[in-house]
């Protein structure tokens, strides 16, 4: 009795102690990889590279054997975000505006700044550019990175903080892992969501010396279903690209350990999509852009200590991003804000022994440019109406749709449901939003433009791209714009002219509005040599320096209308390349 009447203070502080931190609310992290697959991690079994700080999180967790994202990284962004199918939402592309999520849709981060949460975000947005498509209008009190697609510049690139144009410094990854840092420093005394969308292992292929030198010499040993389509080099860069990703994730979970926050945070990691070329991926079907299983399958892991979430936890049903949502408000004990149905499920009783019970059988949809394919537990179900077992069959290389019509029938119907419930019946008719004065300055890049008579884009690719070859005056480019507030905009616009063409020209337009200034002077920046490890895809532009060119005021009157820009006077062979105009309203005087 004596050494209990010893012990039990010491027991009752510890016991405090523990009811106490489950009782705080949990801080989250979310990683998110960019075109990384599912066999891109030593986890899933690839030997040709060490992920262990982004393994940690599995061991230490859970892990889902099969877990589902879109085929593209706008669209998984937009069902993370909102737990609702993308098509829903407004998301139908990755560029020229196809890439937005409607304003009317709430994101998990609204829920949790409605909560009490600090909440930031910090690298590749990719659903709108423009407030209020801007992270900051969709629930985060702070956004650092870039609101496009894939971006064209991997160190020292120009990059947003809270719709201001800066500078970040170093290799891109690491510079977004450093600033989300900071961002959980500043907020270690109070629950805070920090999301960290990475933008790698997306091209171009480019990564810091140091990772480059483990891999551009070392043998391949594991190689793409499709051999003969795979490029050595670019597997090695993709790999290397990783490791430096591994390194950066290793740098947020040390960094909570040391802030004595990693056991009530709730660290969530997956990718966006497949493989963004061919190489080894645990013998799948299908890399980016695809709908089969190589297309849609990622790793992810989750751990949340004080949260009761086992080491070594693996989850066998099927899940996807499109989950989140409902999952992080519950375990959060957050309530969701925003009242639209949602397509997810609360995965959280999966992660606790002996609760799946009663987990209902459900399908989960993969959609990209009109193709649709279906995925059960056993099976998946493609596009042109082949049904394969994923459980003998993880390759899909039998179709055994005369084996099992039954199943192929029910799923057929199913997937042509959700095709008329789902998908979009009308043609995109949004314009590019401008002229919020609670955020001033409206960016309307050469990605959201369309270029008229003999004017293109620097590559194939809108995302990251410029406008180039103006070299006639009939030529012009637009932008459909929807201006909401009447009053004096400053104009300027980012342009490169070689010096010989300088002294064109130019008017811009809105309606019945009209600004003209002179190119001048002339400034032709050589194209960066400096940003690639390899060469980059030719769908891609290469990119150099580009200057403001301040076009004075424009008084304008709300309304929608083309933003228009052509030039008057062509002294030289050209008359400029164009990556952005800005639009920035100016306070009312009183």
């Amino acid at each position: 009795m004596t050494t209990l009447l010893r012990i039990l203070p010491a027991f009752l502080v510890l016991a405090n102690a523990v009811l106490g931190a489950a009782a705080q609310k949990p801080n989250v992290v979310i990683l998110l990889a960019d075109d990384a697959g599912w066999g891109d991690y030593s986890f899933s079994g690839n030997t040709n590279l060490r992920t262990a700080n982004i393994d940690s999180i599995a061991r230490a967790g859970a892990s889902f054997d099969r877990f589902y994202v879109c085929p593209l990284c706008a669209p998984t962004r937009a069902e993370f975000l909102t737990g609702r199918y993308h098509s829903r939402g407004g998301v139908r592309g990755v560029s020229t505006g196809q890439e937005r999520l409607n304003t009317d849709e709430k994101t998990f981060a609204d829920s949790f700044k409605a909560a009490g949460y600090a909440t930031g975000a910090f690298g590749k947005w990719h659903n709108g550019s423009q407030w209020p498509y801007h992270p900051n209008a969709r629930g985060f009190d702070e956004f650092y990175g870039f609101t496009s697609g894939h971006w064209g510049e991997y160190f020292d690139p120009p990059l947003d903080h809270n719709g201001q144009p800066v500078r970040g410094k170093g290799f891109i990854a690491d510079d977004l892992t450093t600033h989300a840092i900071e961002f959980i420093e500043r907020n270690r005394d109070k629950p805070f969501l920090c999301y960290l969308p990475f933008n790698t292992p997306h091209s171009p292929w480019a990564v810091p010396e140091e990772f480059w030198n483990r891999f551009k010499d070392k043998p391949i040993t594991q190689h793409a279903k499709e051999g003969s389509r795979e490029q050595i080099d670019e597997t090695r860069c993709a790999l290397a690209m990783m490791e430096n990703l591994d390194a950066n994730v290793g740098r947020v979970l040390k960094r909570l350990e040391e802030l004595h926050l990693a056991d009530n945070t709730i660290v969530i990691y997956f990718s966006d999509n497949g493989p963004n070329e061919w190489r080894w991926n645990g013998g799948m079907k299908g890399i980016k852009s695809s709908t089969d299983e190589g297309g849609v399958r990622s790793v992810c892991f989750i751990r949340w200590p004080a949260g009761g979430v086992h080491p070594g936890t693996v989850v066998k049903q099927i899940a996807g991003a499109v989950d989140w949502l409902p999952t992080l408000t519950a375990m959060a004990g957050v309530k969701r804000v925003g009242n639209k149905p949602i397509d997810g499920r609360n995965l959280s009783p999966l992660l606790s022994p002996g609760q799946d019970a009663d987990w209902a059988e459900r399908l989960i949809f993969s959609h990209q440019d009109g193709k649709v394919s279906a995925r059960s537990q056993g099976f998946r179900y493609d596009n042109n109406g082949a049904l394969f077992d994923m459980v003998a069959d993880p390759g899909q290389t039998r179709d055994i749709a005369r084996e099992q019509p039954a199943t192929a029938a029910e799923m057929a119907r199913a997937v042509a449901a959700w095709r008329a419930e789902v998908l979009p019946r009308s043609k995109d008719d949004r314009p590019y939003p401008a002229g919020y004065p609670e955020f001033p300055r409206t960016p309307l890049p050469a990605r959201d433009g369309v270029p008229h008579g003999g004017i293109k884009r620097s590559a194939r690719a809108p995302n990251c791209s410029y406008f180039v070859n103006w070299t006639n005056l009939d030529d012009r480019m637009t932008w459909d714009i929807d201006l909401k507030t009447s009053g004096s905009y400053a104009v300027e616009i980012l342009y490169t002219c070689p010096v010989a063409d300088a002294g064109a020209v130019i008017e811009l337009e809105f309606n019945t509005a009209k600004a003209t200034g002179a190119v001048m002077p002339g400034w032709d920046p050589p194209l960066y040599t400096n940003q690639d490890t390899i060469a980059r895809p030719p769908a891609e532009s290469k990119m150099k320096e580009f200057r403001p060119l301040n076009l004075g005021t424009m008084n304008l009157a709300a309304g929608r209308g083309q933003l228009t820009l052509r030039a008057k006077s062509m002294p030289g062979k050209s008359v400029m390349d164009v990556r952005q105009i800005n639009l920035t309203l100016r306070p009312r005087q009183p």
